[in-house]
């Protein structure tokens, strides 16, 4: 008997001491466990949330956001240091914001400069028809404005005392013209200088008979652009009778603005268009600028001719030239698109994307301009080769800026 409870005993002490260790084997935390969750908890940093929208806005929890009840998403931290003046986006905030950028290059600039202007008659081909004698018009052989005439032709008849007498004088002379030769020739000097044609004082001599009315005749073909008398009307020596002009050849007038006046050369080639003829570029050169700016438009006249045998082109037709200027000594200059710059008071500023970040980060600079080229700029001084710059959604970056009271276009005086 004592010897059966010995050996029970015994099972039952080595039971429990089996227990206790298992216990203490599964339950108590070894010393690296603990570390590795001490270490854990140290690494972990806290979740930012902000605005795809609106960057500012930075909360511990998820929620909506306050300005545009848009769900708040977690910030990516950087690892790099971000300057304090830069504007940081996450990359859903510039997708929505439609921000692109374009990088920095080197061209070979080329300023397109865009004139308007109208058609306007060749001067040199205007001519005025004055009476050369006075007199009476018996009869208009033009009775509007706008017709056409040509060279040699009759505009009107007129009846003239003083030219009678001429003419008597002349068949006298004629008379006479082998014995008195310069009497003769007085009598048609007379005659030609009140521009009477070898063809109507040919005609008189032979007729040997004075005709009352004498034609004026057109010394030009073209159209009559103004008619001064009527039937009728008594005129005297240089009262002008009718206007004509030469459509056969027309000037087509631009106006230059000052500022673009020292990329235009004479000589220099021009494509144009007419309001009227669309589809149809023309070319031809610059053959002169006005040397004066008027002081009303503050615009210098520039011209080219151009050739209307076909008369489809009329005199006030509204027309559009391009010039590509080459910009001499800016060859190889930095350029920008004209969407990347914003203008406040003198200074002209642009956002420069920082490199090294995963997220987009954009700093304000400001940069010089050289000559606009249309849609871009030349940059003097402020960037340089390979960097990228905000060309579209410029003004959301800058209103971002401007939230977070970082320097933009209207806040400055931090840069």
């Amino acid at each position: 008997m004592k010897s059966f409870f010995s050996n029970t005993s015994i099972r039952n002490g080595l039971l429990v001491v089996a227990g206790i260790f298992l216990g203490w084997l599964f339950f108590h935390p070894s010393g690296k466990t603990g570390e590795t969750q001490q270490s854990e908890s140290v690494e972990k940093k806290p979740t930012i949330w902000t605005c795809s929208m609106h960057p500012q806005i930075r909360r511990t929890e998820p929620g909506k956001c306050p300005i545009c009840g848009m769900d708040l998403i977690p910030l990516v931290q950087q690892t790099a240091k971000i300057d304090p003046d830069a504007i940081q986006f996450t990359k859903e905030a510039a997708a929505l914001a439609n921000v692109m950028t374009s990088v920095v290059s080197r061209q070979h600039p080329v300023k397109d400069i865009r004139l308007y202007g109208k058609i306007q008659p060749d001067e040199r081909l205007l001519q005025t028809l004055t009476a050369h004698f006075p007199g009476r018009i018996e009869t208009l052989q033009v009775n509007y404005t706008g017709e056409r005439v040509r060279k040699g032709q009759t505009l009107a008849l007129i009846y003239s005392p003083e030219l009678v007498t001429a003419e008597q004088e002349l068949i006298e002379a004629a008379k006479l013209s082998a014995t008195q030769p310069e009497l003769y020739e007085a009598a048609k000097d007379r005659l030609r200088q009140w521009k009477l044609t070898d063809h109507q004082i040919a005609a008189i001599e032979r007729s040997r008979k004075v005709k009352e009315t004498i034609g004026i005749v057109s010394p030009i073909s073209g159209i009559v652009t103004s008619k001064r008398v009527s039937t009728g009307d008594y005129v005297s020596q240089g009262t002008v009778l009718f206007d004509v002009a030469d459509f056969s050849r027309l000037w087509v007038v631009f106006d230059a603005y000052e500022s673009d006046l020292p990329f235009l050369t004479a000589g220099a080639r021009i494509s144009f268009t007419f309001q009227a003829l669309p589809g149809v570029t023309n070319t031809g050169t610059i053959a002169f600028i006005d040397p004066v700016i008027d002081p009303v438009t503050r615009a210098a006249r520039i011209r080219v001719e151009i050739s209307n045998r076909s008369g489809r082109l009329k005199p006030e037709m509204f027309a559009t030239g391009v010039v590509h200027a080459t910009l001499a000594g800016f060859h190889n200059q930095l350029v920008i698109p004209a969407s990347a710059v914003l203008w406040t008071g003198k200074r002209s500023v642009v956002y420069v994307k920082q490199p090294g970040f995963e997220d987009p980060v954009f700093k304000l600079r400001e940069v010089e301009l050289g000559p606009a080229l249309g849609e871009s700029y030349v940059i003097e001084r402020g960037l340089n080769e390979g960097e990228a710059v905000v060309t579209q959604g410029t003004f959301n970056v800058d209103a971002a800026a401007q939230l977070e009271g970082k320097p933009s276009m209207m806040n400055h005086e931090s840069m």
